[in-house]
């Protein structure tokens, strides 16, 4: 699963990312709402929301993106984002519009689990995914809430920290994502921090699918809106698929 931010660097140059993304065999991709204060997001991806706002990007603007996108490409996309955007757009007019533009799913990471009464299932009414989040604090009681609520997967968070490229996972990401993946009945995603076709291969040893996403936009933060971008983005998602078969 590879994440970018929608509008990033500029609107046409994050759709061309996109279709280089699934090209190059992305499974689903993460389009990001960028959001002033991302609060689970490190310097990579933040930088990347200023960039994407300060050239208009919103949550239109980022329905637009995928509507154009789903003119050429059928890859699953789900709408990553902060509540504070969604709901001033409008819960009812959000999901009518995701479904218009083919969205499959949201992930809302800052939206507490106990706080997606209204949400939650308005989106699964819909036919649209609610994608929970859970953390290594969660605690297996919650886990098991996380996936009898959710659906289309479980995103495991593997660090107790905010995005970015890492070296490593955490030591006990193995073992949390092993007992997880026994008790849930979602497929397990694990993501934050992983930056390698070697970190994407280590975690799914026990899950599902590993979402790599602030090593993609470090490439779209390098190479801008020139024609390398994209080209370099591909390569790179090749590596993971080859890494993962």
């Amino acid at each position: 699963m590879v994440y970018l931010t929608a509008g990033d660097p500029t609107p046409a140059a994050s759709l061309s990312y996109l279709r280089a993304a699934a090209d190059a065999g992305a499974d689903i991709l993460e389009v990001g709402v960028p959001f002033s204060d991302p609060t689970a997001d490190g310097p990579t991806i933040e930088a990347a929301s200023r960039r994407a706002l300060s050239g208009g990007m919103s949550v239109s603007g980022a329905l637009a993106l995928v509507r154009t996108f789903r003119k050429t490409h059928a890859t699953p996309v789900v709408l990553f984002g902060y509540y504070n955007p969604f709901l001033r757009y409008g819960l009812s007019k959000l999901i009518r519009d995701a479904r218009h533009a083919g969205i499959d799913g949201f992930l809302v990471v800052d939206l507490p689990f106990e706080e997606a009464g209204e949400a939650a299932p308005a989106m699964r009414a819909a036919g649209l995914d609610w994608i929970p989040l859970a953390a290594p604090t969660s605690g297996m009681a919650r886990v098991r809430e996380f996936d009898r609520a959710g659906s289309g997967f479980l995103y495991l968070i593997s660090v107790t920290g905010v995005t970015g490229a890492r070296e490593s996972l955490p030591p006990g990401t193995a073992a949390w994502t092993r007992e997880v993946r026994r008790v849930a009945k979602l497929p397990v995603a694990v993501g934050f921090g992983i930056s390698s076709p070697r970190m994407a291969r280590e975690a799914t040893r026990h899950a599902d699918a590993a979402v790599v996403g602030s090593a993609c936009v470090k490439i779209v933060e390098r190479r801008g809106g020139g024609g390398r971008g994209p080209a370099e983005l591909s390569r790179f998602v090749r590596s993971l698929k080859t890494a993962l078969r």
